[in-house]
């Protein structure tokens, strides 16, 4: 029996202290430091089975060191395995986080029902008739998917042992706890012992491991920073709930790219997914409306085109607004002190109000050149010509500047049915015998003279 340990942590930021203080230095926040017991035995509830062979590491050279690409195993989710990299790496923990309601749940579940592989789905906060009502709604065909209502992770692993899983999936990370930390669930100690438990059980066992982690106010995973340090992936599933649309991102990823997108679509039989988001995220008005733009733009690998919508009108107390929505403010601030200083348009004593419509937000600057023209066509009350959209930086002179991959959004507007594109003349393009009329333009005026005059 190990001495028992204590330490102060930070219940806001995870710092530890080795005494009591009123404020954390790190976060500078008041009366969040409390005392925990980090060890009380050097015991761990995940015990490698005794007919596992240990085989001890030695040190390579880096040409001995094999480069197979890694095995996945398919999530059969076309957007989870896109911004997973290809799918999940058999070994790995991967932690999802999102605003409380959003569809977590729903989301993993979802994907363990539809897995042909074992899945073993851990739940401490909903109750099993409760998971398998939402299951019915989702579907009613699988006999792979386990459910288990349990917090203990001693409990946790004899099942484990038992049923033996191809995929582990715990709701949530934030209510498991063990004995061998007197402290309560969702604790900074707990938090801690709990993941690194679940680290050692994927990489012995190699089997991927999924976690659900609750966030903060701030929108950060709630518990210590070293819990995303510890595991291999970070997701964050955002979407505002007065919109369907949800968005699964990656923060971090130990596997592949994170700059890579994912779209769902939140219905009464669970979420659905969007392959092709520019569908939903342009409006089928067929009227000519002033104030709304499409612009061509990139996330991650995937061309996606996105309907801007501007306001401008005269303020009225005296004060001009700057409102935007799912689009950087300063950088709004920035485009309408060029449109004044170089084009010449008075808008200082107007209102402005930006919306990217789907509730989704953007900060690919190839849509700069679309925020101007939707501000503008507000502006005159002149409605930009159906089948036109844009893709370019504007600088801070005035210029219309460069963007990357100008061929494939140009593709990507051609495939949709656009018939014109306005993009910076400096860019090179390699597109042969297109459909679609390629505008190059080098200054904000010569993009007003084709459209307003």
């Amino acid at each position: 029996m190990a001495k028992t340990k204590t330490a102060f942590f930070c219940q806001n930021c995870g710092t530890q202290y080795a005494k009591w203080a009123g404020q954390c230095g790190a976060c500078k926040e008041w009366n969040t430091i409390v005392e925990e017991v980090i060890q009380k035995e050097e015991k761990s509830s995940w015990k490698t089975p005794s007919n596992t062979p240990k085989i001890a590491t030695k040190p390579l050279r880096v040409k001995e060191i094999s480069t197979e690409k890694e095995l996945r195993l398919n999530t059969y989710d076309l957007e989870f395995n896109r911004v997973l990299g290809g799918g999940l790496v058999p070994g790995s923990l991967t932690l999802l986080g999102g605003e409380p309601g959003i569809g977590k749940s729903t989301l993993l579940l979802q994907i363990s029902l539809k897995l042909p592989y074992k899945t073993l789905y851990v739940s401490g906060e909903e109750s099993q008739k409760q998971i398998k009502m939402r299951a019915d709604r989702i579907t009613t065909n699988n006999d792979t998917c386990f459910i288990l209502t349990e917090t203990k992770t001693q409990n946790i692993f004899k099942q484990v042992e038992a049923i033996e899983p191809d995929i582990l999936v715990i709701d949530s990370i934030q209510t498991l706890h063990s004995d061998y930390i007197e402290s309560a669930a969702g604790s900074i100690s707990q938090i801690r012992e709990c993941t690194a438990e679940l680290i050692k059980f994927a990489k012995e066992t190699n089997t991927p491991v999924i976690l659900i982690g609750h966030i903060t106010k701030d929108g950060t995973i709630a518990g210590p920073k070293i819990l995303e340090h510890m595991v291999d992936t970070v997701l964050q599933f955002e979407g505002d709930r007065n919109y369907v649309y949800r968005i699964l991102r990656a923060l971090k990823n130990r596997f592949g790219s994170t700059a890579e997108l994912g779209i769902y679509e939140m219905l009464g039989s669970g979420l659905r997914e969007v392959n092709n988001p520019s569908e939903i995220l342009i409006s089928k008005n067929d009227e000519g409306l002033s104030g709304t733009a499409i612009s061509a733009s990139i996330e991650g690998m995937r061309p996606l085109m996105i309907e801007i919508q501007a306001l401008v009108s005269t303020a009225v107390y005296g004060t001009p607004q700057r409102s935007t929505t799912g689009f950087n403010a300063k950088r709004l601030n920035m485009l309408l002190a060029v449109l004044e200083k170089r084009a010449g348009f008075m808008l200082g004593a107007k209102d402005v109000f930006l919306n990217i419509t789907g509730g989704i937000s953007v900060d690919d600057p190839a849509i700069d050149l679309a925020v101007i023209a939707a501000i503008l066509s507000s502006n005159s009350d002149i409605a930009i010509p159906k089948g036109v959209c844009f893709a370019a930086e504007v600088g801070l002179a005035g210029e219309i500047r460069p963007i990357q991959r100008v061929d494939q959004r140009i593709s990507e507007a051609e495939k949709l049915g656009f018939t014109a594109i306005f993009v910076s003349k400096n860019n090179k393009i390699t597109l042969k015998n297109t459909v679609i009329k390629v505008h190059l333009v080098s200054k904000i005026e010569d993009v007003v003279r084709s459209l307003f005059n």
